[in-house]
């Protein structure tokens, strides 16, 4: 632990000095003979009647100019301290004035490198407004939009070459941010850009997908691979979306480069009808890929294999399979009967995703 910040040493230096010489002039000095023979005989002539009235009032102004001399000193004395702590306040120790701490807490994360072992720890329960949509969110510290999808350095894995590895982060990353990120994507629309980038020889994923966008069912639910609000409802606070999560890769089956991706993403909403309530909805996505070998296998060059695409809301309405995700507001009535899930958190990223399918309640927004 490092030690605690102290005041410059000129600073103190100084100010000892200019002290000590202020406090020494003022002393009271011993009366010299002379002096004591002067004072002796005012004092008989004062009580003969010879002095004039209050003629001892001049020693007392000069002492009291002496006492307002000393007090300028330790004015400009304290005043050069306090004009040190005002431009680096984290001299004094324990940072009284709490630079440190909000700094700390607004400053953003470092890139994730491994899996999470906790949920993110509580942060002061604040409202979130237009102004400060992640206030009382830990996602405050996260990385914004898709500058915070960071691919790792491309590199030969398994007899895959760099340029293939290379490609299929590249296609991973521009599927999660036009699957998540899009604000065309998230108003609902037709996300086309995402799925031109997958197999359209991978059928399955497609039909389910493309079914799920024109008539939604349980069985066919659009928010298993993108993010999408109703226009009528709501709409971002901002232009902001915070995520945090990592991009793994490494050479799998069918002569392919294998990418995995979990990353979690935290939206911030109004409601469409000039109210101002934020709140925030909370989406995790668990995504495995693959870019295999057109060489080898059936497939289409320069487009991704789908094996899993997992996700898991929090603050969205259950059991409704319309494609939107609908976020509740503090201030509204529930309208449905309470999740009979567990409850959890919806930023803990910790856990498998696999255990927060079921809808319950969040302990956080």
């Amino acid at each position: 632990m490092s030690e605690d910040p102290k005041i410059p040493d000129d600073v103190w230096e100084q100010f000892a000095r200019d002290t000590e010489r202020d406090i020494r002039d003022s002393a009271p000095k011993e009366p010299s003979a002379r002096a004591r023979e002067v004072t002796e005989r005012l004092r008989r002539q004062e009580a003969r009647g010879e002095l004039p009235e209050g003629w001892r009032t001049g020693p007392v102004r000069q002492q009291r100019k002496s006492r307002r001399g000393l007090w300028g000193v330790l004015g400009v004395a304290v005043a050069v301290v306090v004009a040190v702590v005002a431009v680096k306040p984290s001299l004094v120790p324990g940072d009284p004035f709490g630079a440190g701490t909000s700094e700390a807490a607004s400053s953003p994360l470092p890139m994730e490198t491994a899996a999470p072992t906790t949920a993110p720890g509580a942060v002061d329960a604040e409202t979130p407004t237009l102004d400060d949509p992640f206030a009382g969110s830990p996602a405050k510290q996260w990385a914004d939009g898709e500058g915070g999808i960071v691919v790792p350095e491309a590199k030969a894995v398994g007899g895959r070459s760099a340029a293939k590895v290379g490609q299929a982060l590249k296609l991973t990353r521009k599927l999660l941010v036009e699957s998540n990120l899009s604000p065309a994507t998230l108003r609902g629309e037709r996300p086309a850009a995402a799925l031109a980038l997958l197999d359209p020889r991978q059928g399955d994923v497609l039909d389910r997908l493309e079914t799920g966008l024109r008539t939604p069912d349980k069985d066919h639910d659009p928010l298993s691979m993108f993010s999408r609000f109703d226009p009528a409802e709501v709409r971002l606070a901002g232009d902001v979306v915070k995520l945090r999560g990592r991009i793994t890769v490494k050479a799998g089956e069918h002569a392919s480069v294998a990418v995995h991706a979990d990353y979690t993403f935290v939206y911030p909403v109004v409601r469409t009808d000039g109210t101002t309530e934020v709140t925030r909805t909370i989406v995790r996505r668990v995504l495995d890929v693959e870019l295999p070998d057109p060489a080898k296998y059936r497939v289409t060059p320069g487009r991704l294999t789908v094996l899993r695409h997992d996700e898991s809301a929090g603050n969205t309405s259950c059991d409704v399979y319309d494609g939107f995700l609908h976020p509740n507001f503090p201030s509204s009535q529930p309208t449905e009967p309470e999740p009979s899930g567990e409850t959890r958190d919806p930023y803990d990223r910790s856990e498998d995703i696999g255990r927060a399918k079921d809808c319950g309640t969040v302990s956080r927004v």
